[in-house]
């Protein structure tokens, strides 16, 4: 099951950072089809949040066609969701990981990081999808 966890300082509302983990662990292949998300008071409880906050994420993520709200059951990842986009690539993922220390030990901070990332990201799938 998917633990969720809030960045405030992210500038992204609560309800959408709860859609964006939702959707990276679908992609990831944490969360299959049948996979039931934590309830919405359990949410509530473990991130402080109010409980509408949720039920919103919920509700777009129902939207988006991604999971189905069981009435007085839970919610669930739907099950024609499409397989996770990145296998897992633990070489990949433990590069990654290396980096981020050596980032950290450098006196970066998480904000810098993702800053290096979003841009990076832009100047290498950026310049892809031009020449595609």
């Amino acid at each position: 099951m998917i633990e969720f966890h809030l960045d405030r300082r992210a500038g992204l509302a609560p309800y959408l950072q709860l859609v964006q983990q939702v959707e990276q662990a679908l992609r990831l292949g944490l969360l299959l089809p049948g996979d039931q998300l934590p309830t919405a008071k359990s949410v509530v409880s473990a991130l402080g949040i109010n409980s509408n906050t949720v039920l919103k994420a919920y509700r777009e993520l129902e939207h988006a066609g991604l999971v189905e709200v069981r009435a007085g059951v839970g919610t669930f990842v739907q099950a024609g969701t499409p397989p996770a986009a990145v296998p897992d690539h633990p070489r990949l993922r433990t590069r990654l990981a290396t980096w981020m220390v050596a980032a950290r030990d450098a006196g970066l901070a998480a904000e810098d990081v993702r800053a290096l990332v979003s841009t990076t990201l832009r100047e290498v799938y950026g310049a892809q999808e031009r020449s595609a």
